[in-house]
């Protein structure tokens, strides 16, 4: 019987993620987390095959969650199941050691295709996606050193990807579970980065970048 954790913060998907397991006679769900912290423990003391990890979480990302996982615990497996865009993450969730990156609006039989895969030691990710990254290895270099945003850390993507979609401050700073302030920070650090001197160039280059590079 495989033990899997779920990690996420919305008791919802939770639910319908161990649903969706359940129905399958080979795996169980032997613990559940709100956040990376939880997780963290729960790891040691319920010793999961495989963890589900969100990358939006409260406090520690899911990405930060699932380097750390892997660091401590390299047998344990990590999917991601998502609402970010793949094509934004996957590939920075590969690199942090996940096994493999599904949307969550995906149905239970690709979860459980996923799931199998990588339980078996493979990677699950979309074709589209696994062409870029096969690409990418051909080319020696992957597919964010392609793109300025490698300078950019994880959670301030997450910020860049929110102010691209047209998600004002208050907003992001509830479904990133961070303050307006720390928000604002990460803006002005991405600024920063980008060498972009005002919030209506930044909204420009996020937006332009979405259409483009992103999510298309």
């Amino acid at each position: 019987m495989t033990r899997i954790l779920i990690v996420d913060d919305h008791p919802l998907m939770r639910k319908g993620l161990i649903m969706s397991l359940s129905s399958n006679s080979d795996v169980e769900v032997c613990a559940q987390a709100s956040n990376a912290e939880e997780a963290m423990t729960l790891v040691e003391s319920e010793n999961p095959d495989l963890a589900i990890v969100d990358i939006s979480l409260p406090g520690m990302s899911g990405l930060e969650l699932i380097k750390r996982l892997h660091a401590i615990r390299p047998d344990l497996y990590t999917l991601v199941v998502s609402r970010h865009d793949e094509s934004l993450y996957a590939e920075r969730a590969i690199r942090a050691g996940a096994r493999g990156y599904i949307m969550k609006h995906e149905a239970g039989d690709v979860m459980m295709k996923a799931v199998r895969r990588v339980l078996s030691g493979g990677i699950y990710v979309s074709d589209e996606i696994n062409e870029k990254l096969l690409k990418g290895m051909a080319g020696g270099h992957t597919m964010t050193q392609q793109s300025p945003l490698e300078i950019l850390s994880d959670r301030e993507l997450e910020v860049f990807e929110l102010t691209g979609k047209g998600i004002g401050t208050r907003e992001s700073s509830e479904r990133l579970h961070l303050s307006v302030k720390t928000v604002e920070s990460y803006r002005a650090r991405i600024k920063t980065k980008l060498n972009l001197s005002t919030a209506a160039e930044l909204m420009q280059h996020a937006v332009q970048w979405i259409e483009s590079d992103g999510a298309n």
